[in-house]
């Protein structure tokens, strides 16, 4: 069994997230400043932190700005497209705190682009740990796709502009190794506050959330409220995607440390900062013990598949255990589908309202369960294709299963242009044949 409580960590995004907010949250958290100022090192970009304490709205929170050649990386000026780029960027600047308005446009200097092939190469040349450069590179990879996908050209087209900064590049990396440090067993979020109004882009006005953010926050739950100002950037969307948090109210939780994140600006009455707290999970079951859980079902004959689909997709963003689809033949020999979702017993009531709200069914059965889990930690093998993240599931100290991260090894396969099953026995293999 497993020794020690199983470590959690939960994001308090009401409001909203940004790159720099996540690594002042961090900071204030109580990863060391030495283990942010070692990953910057490694870039070789001539950046540092320089690290305040400030007050937003009452409360104590850490603000950290990026200097390059002991100056701020930010230097305000005209924004225009580079001529290397294959779209025109977003004029948004990747702090939530600095989100523009009509009469005060983002204005940056960004006259030449870096592209994810450049930061890639950059990355992996870093003397980084596998963990963070994995984390980094997946980040601007979803950008990348993002972008892409927004403008309507190959990703490997894109030039990254506020995103390709300096700036952006050591909040990522700076992030991706304070996590790494934590080594936290399970991320949860809150609902995301995005913030509202319009905003300056390159195309002209656009709503809040900018194109890129919002992209990237599909699927996961976002709401607007209390500020007229961009609140989640697409940095910091990005990292909350890479991440891929459990969404929903705090879990139980024994908190041992509390950080918070400053945004820049310190509007009146609203705390403009991002809440990190670390703990341990205090329900009594540990990752390899008998758990209880709800199961809530229905089984459904007259609703589309898509709509079943999209419910699936919305459960498991609102931070469902488990979701599955069965065929089953139900009564006057109709074709339908059993609709089983897996859930905390304290959020039973989120899955409840949503069944209910989203799909045809006049009701749902409810009961409980127990469940065993394997105790689960993360690795990392080189192969052929790149770095490969694997999942490994122990029991009482004895390995059981070991299983590929399956969007490791799509991306993996996309980049080589290698069937996706080849990239799953490399890794598997990496592990097999790793150093004892």
């Amino acid at each position: 069994m497993r020794a020690d409580p199983m470590r959690i960590a939960y994001l308090d995004c009401f409001a909203g997230i940004s790159g720099d907010m996540f690594l002042g949250a961090l900071l204030s958290a109580g990863v060391p400043a030495t283990v942010f100022d070692k990953a910057i090192a490694a870039l070789a970009l001539n950046a540092s932190l320089k690290i305040e304490t400030v007050n937003r709205s009452g409360l104590s929170a850490t603000k950290v700005l990026v200097l390059e050649d002991g100056l701020p990386a930010e230097e305000p000026m005209h924004s225009h497209p580079s001529a290397d780029s294959a779209h025109e960027p977003s004029q948004h600047h990747h702090h939530a705190d600095d989100a523009s308005t009509p009469e005060r446009p983002h204005q940056h200097q960004h006259s030449h682009g870096r592209s994810l092939m450049k930061i890639r190469s950059l990355l992996e040349s870093a003397e980084l740990s596998d963990a963070v450069k994995h984390m980094a590179i997946r980040t601007f990879e979803l950008l990348g796709e993002s972008e892409a996908r927004i403008h309507n050209v190959p990703v490997e087209d894109i030039h990254f502009h506020e995103v390709g900064a300096v700036d952006a590049i050591v909040d990522i990396v700076a992030v991706c190794a304070g996590i790494d440090y934590l080594q936290i067993d399970a991320w949860h979020a809150s609902p995301l506050n995005v913030g509202g109004g319009m905003m300056q882009c390159a195309h002209g006005l656009f709503p809040v959330p900018a194109p890129a953010t919002a992209d990237l926050l599909r699927g996961f739950p976002t709401y607007s409220a209390h500020m007229q100002m961009e609140l989640a950037t697409p940095t910091g969307a990005a990292l909350l995607r890479m991440m891929n948090p459990a969404f929903g109210p705090q879990p139980p939780m024994r908190a041992t440390a509390i950080g918070y994140g400053a945004g820049t600006r310190n509007p009146d009455g609203f705390p403009n900062v991002l809440r990190l707290s670390l703990g341990e999970d205090v329900r009594t079951q540990k990752k390899d013990e008998s758990e209880e859980v709800t199961v809530i079902e229905t089984a459904l004959d007259d609703s589309s598949p898509q709509l079943i689909a999209y419910v699936m997709e919305q459960a498991l963003a609102a931070g469902a255990l488990d979701v599955m689809l069965t065929p089953v033949m139900m009564k006057k020999g109709r074709p339908g589908t059993l609709l089983t979702v897996l859930c905390n017993p304290s959020e039973s009531s989120v899955f409840e309202q949503l069944i209910l709200s989203e799909t045809s069914t006049l009701g749902v059965r409810i009961r409980k369960d127990r469940r065993i889990c394997l105790q689960r930690s993360h690795t990392s093998v080189d192969t052929p294709y790149g770095t490969i993240r694997l999942k490994v599931g122990t029991q009482h100290g004895e390995e059981r299963n070991v299983a590929p991260e399956f969007e490791d090894c799509r991306a993996a396969a996309a980049r080589h242009h290698v069937p996706l099953k080849r990239v799953q026995q490399a890794a598997i293999a990496a592990y097999q044949h790793r150093p004892e």
